[in-house]
């Protein structure tokens, strides 16, 4: 492994023991304003744009718009405790749900759905900045057992991370990261494809760079080098690409997501929706008809109140990192954490800290080459 024997070690003792324990610290009370949400990942920049404007006249059909999940219900008392510095962690998740209008994007059989992407976005206690840290998909973990409509689920030993979606929804992905982290997730976000597309092309698409040719049938997209407006459509295969950069593993797709993301925060900031009703009106119908939230976020009131307090959060106040992995030894197309470094990465996100580069140096993440291939 990338890490050595004290990795391999630690991989094992984490595995028996389900993850990292809680920590033990405490939050304050937080009152409804001050819980932030980073719309990190696709929705970050439109729920920015919301964040400046007057809705009122559009209220309840926005409102109406969102759907919500109580998590806190379904997860019940036994999670990480809260941390007492005001700092935020926020579960986003890309679910690759292939049912309605998202069905042509599955193959021939497949059913459910899985959370093709996911970031923890971590808002520190100023709100002036912010980590994201992906977990690959495919990464083997234990997943704790888990309850959805009445049923459950029983633990399982080396499971793939997005199986936790699938089995057990929304509560059992959040109950899987903090199990992993020892982190408490304060908020839940989650976007499928259908709506991100439809958010980008209600945004005018957005400009990226390409500085290679990128071909993947399975995604659908083929773009030559240079500047691009990409679609709807033309974005969610740009996100969804993996086969044609890298080695064609997730973690090649991650550096793409994360890019993507920058390229969409950037853009959000000038187009020009304050000067016309008509667009930041249809800029707010997709943005909260694509999402649903834990339901502390799943209103108006409480996305335009938290996203107020994080606009001046720009892409270069957000530090992008991947969980630190090496590939599984048992199936070369599953990753394992590295535990010591994982353990140094949860641990900056209790002390509302940057993420150390010892942290991620020798991850297989980071051994990737899409570096820079989009901007």
């Amino acid at each position: 492994m990338a890490d050595g024997n004290t990795d391999g070690q630690a991989a094992e003792a984490g595995r028996s023991r389900g993850g990292l324990r809680a920590t033990g610290r405490r939050r304050r009370p937080v009152d409804r304003r001050r819980r932030l949400l980073k719309a990190g990942a696709w929705t970050a920049g439109a729920v920015f744009v919301l964040g400046g404007s007057g809705l009122g006249f559009a209220y309840f059909k926005l409102n109406g718009n969102i759907s919500g999940v109580d998590i806190d219900a379904e997860l019940g008392g036994n999670r990480p405790d809260d941390a007492p510095d005001g700092s935020m962690d926020i579960l986003v998740l890309g679910s690759d749900n292939r049912s309605g209008a998202n069905a042509k994007y599955g193959g021939a059989g497949q059913e459910g759905a899985r959370s093709d992407t996911a970031m923890i976005v971590h808002v520190d206690k100023e709100h002036e900045k912010a980590s994201v840290v992906s977990i690959p998909r495919d990464t083997i973990v234990d997943r704790p057992g888990c309850s959805q409509d009445g049923g459950g689920k029983a633990p399982a030993q080396k499971a793939m991370f997005n199986s936790a979606y699938q089995v057990g929804g929304p509560a059992c992905a959040v109950k899987t990261v903090e199990s992993m982290s020892g982190v408490r997730m304060d908020h839940y976000v989650e976007v499928d494809f259908d709506g991100f597309k439809k958010l980008i092309d209600t945004l005018g698409g957005v400009e990226v760079t390409t500085r290679k040719p990128i071909n993947d049938k399975e995604s659908h997209l083929a773009l030559q080098p240079g500047r691009h407006k990409l679609s709807g459509e033309q974005s969610l295969g740009l996100v969804r690409t993996r086969h044609a950069v890298g080695d064609g593993s997730d973690l090649g797709r991650i550096q793409l997501q994360q890019a993507f993301v920058k390229a969409l925060m950037d853009q959000v900031n000038d187009v020009g929706v304050f000067s016309s009703p008509k667009k930041l009106y249809n800029l707010a119908d997709s943005a909260t008809s694509a999402v649903t939230t834990d339901s502390e976020l799943d209103s108006v009131t409480d996305l335009v109140g938290v996203a107020k307090l994080l606009k001046g959060v720009k892409s270069d106040d957000i530090q992008f990192s991947t969980l630190p992995v090496t590939y599984d030894p048992e199936d070369p197309n599953r990753v394992v954490p590295m535990e010591s470094k994982a353990r140094k990465m949860w641990a900056a996100l209790e002390r509302d800290a940057a993420i150390p580069a010892s942290a991620t140096k020798g991850s297989a993440g980071d051994r990737t080459d899409i570096g820079g291939v989009v901007r």
